[in-house]
Order: structure tokens, then sequence, then C-alpha cells
């Protein structure tokens, strides 16, 4: 049974410089990476050495944990460069892209006629496993777990979030090979929440149990949906796969190679045009944003403001993402600045701030953090932003001081980092609210399985 979803606790963060519904095709970029650290407990173990030729969809590496999960080249062309950092971890694998494009032939496949171990194995050979994130601990999904459900959040809420309904138009069927797929690998239900309003491609897909969701962000989080729709208790397993991951599993089944090109959202008041974009995934952030971003003293985000991961123009797409951030570098200082009326910032508090007369204006903030690293104090203001029936604070400070028992006791198993990013940005003590999550999921995995 389908079941509506309306929050009131969030906030939502109006930005200036959302993307255009206009598209522009991006010629093929000149390098790639794939960075192990987007796959988060995961050990590589290399396949791909330097000056391999490789075709999109072949291995660079594997988990080091299960050899079966593997990490398949988005492109074809040559590994020019292993990246280390320190005690030889693996950061980066650099390709240089062909100037035409080769792939790997998998096969396609009919899902519908195939079993679950069957589509298992397919997806696993096909390096497409990483694309399955599970819960409890937000990491790539154990194949010898059974999920009690699948959810795939299909309404993005974060600030200036690519438009999914947009970025989906016309693919319904890859959509439904992916979900007759993945609908497979559960004996529960395949869960999906689409806007209030919206006008969704998944109106129409069968095998699913569609979901109505409605309020300020973080509604699009899918661990806000999971809490609402089916909640998670300490030995549950749930799994979690993005839209735009869908496509590529969908395109898969239907055509047998790998295709890793999305439309990706390039966002925020320092490009010159906010739109759309194709790319693939790993490009180089220089070629995505050739001739539209503004260089002057500008923060690049790979993904949303809240969420994503600073890098540089240098730097790659990150794999997961779908939208990319730029706004001003906030290392500018105010004399006083805490001492005076503010009408440019979004602020929770109506302490000498207004930003609640104006619910609907649009801000061009930077990366300022208006305060140095304090202590952690009680203020009550999180609550306000945090939608989830559990105590952030307490929370928090159980994962600050590792504290086992009382992480499993206030939820420790329904979170994820991006679920405590509104508490981090509102947070007066300037406390890294998402790294100390990540930090406790990692402790929590390893000492409790």
């Amino acid at each position: 049974m389908s079941k509506d979803i309306r929050i009131k606790k969030g906030l939502d963060i109006k930005l200036v410089g959302g993307a255009e519904k206009t598209t522009k095709e991006t010629s093929l970029s000149s390098f790639y990476a794939i960075q192990p650290e987007d796959f988060h407990g995961i050990t590589p173990k290399l396949v791909a050495k330097e000056g391999a030729e490789v075709k999109t969809g072949d291995t660079l590496f594997y988990s080091k944990s299960d050899e079966r999960i593997l990490f398949p080249s988005p492109v074809s062309g040559k590994v020019v460069e292993v990246v280390r950092g320190a005690r030889r971890k693996v950061l980066a694998i650099k390709i240089a892209a062909d100037p035409s494009q080769g792939y790997k032939d998998f096969g396609s496949k009919e899902a519908a006629s195939m079993s679950s171990e069957e589509v298992k194995d397919y997806l696993l050979s096909a390096g497409c496993w990483p694309f399955i994130k599970q819960r409890p601990y937000d990491v790539v999904a154990n194949p010898n777990h059974a999920p009690k459900a699948i959810f795939v959040s299909a309404y993005a809420s974060a600030p200036l979030a690519a438009d999914i309904e947009y970025t989906l138009a016309g693919k319904e069927a890859e959509l439904q090979a992916a979900f007759t797929a993945v609908g497979k690998l559960t004996e529960g239900k395949v869960h999906v929440s689409i806007g209030k309003n919206a006008n969704s491609p998944f109106s129409d897909i069968k095998g699913i149990e569609l979901h109505k969701v409605s309020g300020p962000h973080p509604i699009g989080n899918v661990g806000t949906q999971i809490a609402h729709i089916d909640p998670i208790n300490k030995g549950d397993v749930v799994w979690v796969i993005s839209p735009q991951d869908l496509l590529v599993i969908g395109e898969l089944f239907l055509t047998g190679k790998l295709n890793f090109t999305r439309t990706v959202a390039l966002t925020g008041s320092q490009f010159s045009k906010p739109q759309y974009v194709t790319a693939i995934a790993g490009a180089l952030i220089a070629d995505v944003t050739a001739s539209n971003l503004v260089n002057d003293n500008t923060r690049i985000i790979s993904g949303n403001v809240l969420s994503g991961t600073q890098v540089k123009e240098e730097g790659f797409l990150r794999y997961y993402d779908n939208q990319i951030t730029a706004i001003p570098e906030g290392d500018d200082y105010e004399f006083f600045g805490w001492n005076k009326p503010v009408f440019n910032k979004i602020s929770t508090s109506r302490a000498l701030t207004f930003s609640w007369l104006t619910p609907n204006k649009k801000y061009d903030l930077n990366t300022n953090t208006n305060g140095e690293h304090r202590a952690f104090v009680v203020t009550g203001s999180y609550e306000n932003v945090f939608p989830l029936d559990m105590y952030p604070m307490q929370l928090l400070k159980a994962f600050m001081v590792k504290d086992l028992d009382e992480m499993e006791a206030l939820g420790g198993y329904e979170v994820a980092p991006e679920d405590f990013a509104l508490t981090e940005f509102i947070c007066v003590s300037k406390q890294p609210h998402q790294q100390i999550i990540r930090e406790g999921l990692d402790l929590m995995r390893e000492e409790l399985g």
C-alpha cells in the first residue's frame, strides 16, 4: 500500500544559480578517474596497471573483501596513472580516453525470466554492484545479505539539486528494465518516492510501490523516506539505489553494455550559465565546466553544497554525483559581524536575522562558516530541522565518544552522514556532524558487523 509522506521539520536553502532546463551535449573529456574513496568501506585490489588498455566495462579493481564486487572503467582508453597516497593507498586510477569509444559486451538479458541469483551474478560480473548501497552503515551492499526492501528516492530536495523528472525524461524503458531486475533481489517491496505534484517517469512503472512526498529538505533524503515507510531495526538490511544509476542498470540489461553517461546539473552563482550537460562519471571537471565557470575566488563542489565534495578544476566528477556546484569562496570576514543585523544570510534563529521574513528569497551564499570551531553546546535547534524520530544531539555525542551501546539505542543503524547535513549547517558550535557520523558508522560496522 502506497503511503504519502509529509514532513514539517527541515529547512529549504534557496540559492541563486538553479540550472536552466536546457541540456548541452559535451564532448568526450580528455581524462577520467575512478576514486576508490567514493566506495566507502572498500579496500581496492588493482587489476589494471599503468599502461593497460581498457574498454568501457573492463575491471579496474575489485574489493579485497569480496572478489565478486568489480569496479569497471567508465570509458575506453589507457590507464595513464595510479595515484597513491600515504602507505601506498590507491587514491585514483586515471584514464586517457580514446577518441572512439569501445565497450565490453556483457550480452543483453531478459530480467523477467531470470532468477534472483542470475540477476545478482549478472550485476556483479558487469560491475554494476557498486550502484547498490546498503543501510545500515551507508556502504556498498553486501551481496551475501538479503534486503527486506529496496528504496529509490526520485525526489531531490537538496539545494539546487538536479530535477530528476527532467534528467530521466524519456527513459521509461531503461527504468522498467532496471526495476524488473532489482525487484528480483528482494522478497520485499521496491519503494520509490516522488514529489507530491510530480509528472514522474515512474508513474507507469510496474513492480514498484510509489509514494508521494512533500515538505522541506531533507524530505528528498532516502533516509527520511525509509524512516517513514519501513524503519530499520537491529538486524535489518535495506538497499538503496539512485535514479541515475538505475538507468545504467537498465541499459545494461537492454543492450549488454555499460553506459556511464548522465545528465549533470551545473548550479550555483559562479556559473555564467547554470544548465544541464551530459557527462560520463569520473570526467575532468575542467572539461565539464569549460567556458562556463567564473574562476574568481570560487569553490567547486561535486554534489550539493550540504553533502558534496570539494574539488578543483583539475579534479574529477565523483562516481555517484549528477551535480556540480560553484559558489563564492568565503575567505572574507566582517568586523563585528556577530553584532550586526543580518539580511543576506539564512538562519533558523531570529536573533538579529531576518531571513524568516522572506521565505522565498534566494541567496548568494559563500563558504564562510561565520565562526570558528568551539565547544559543543546544547541549543535545541537541531530538532527543528531533523525530521527523524530520534534525538540528534544525543546521537552525535554518543558517536563522538564512541559509546556503542548508546549509538545502537539512539538509532545509529538508521542514519547516514547526509542525514546530519542540515544540523551541521545550522550548528553554532561549527562541529563536523557528517564526519562524526561517518566515523561512528565505521566503528559500528567494525565492532558490531
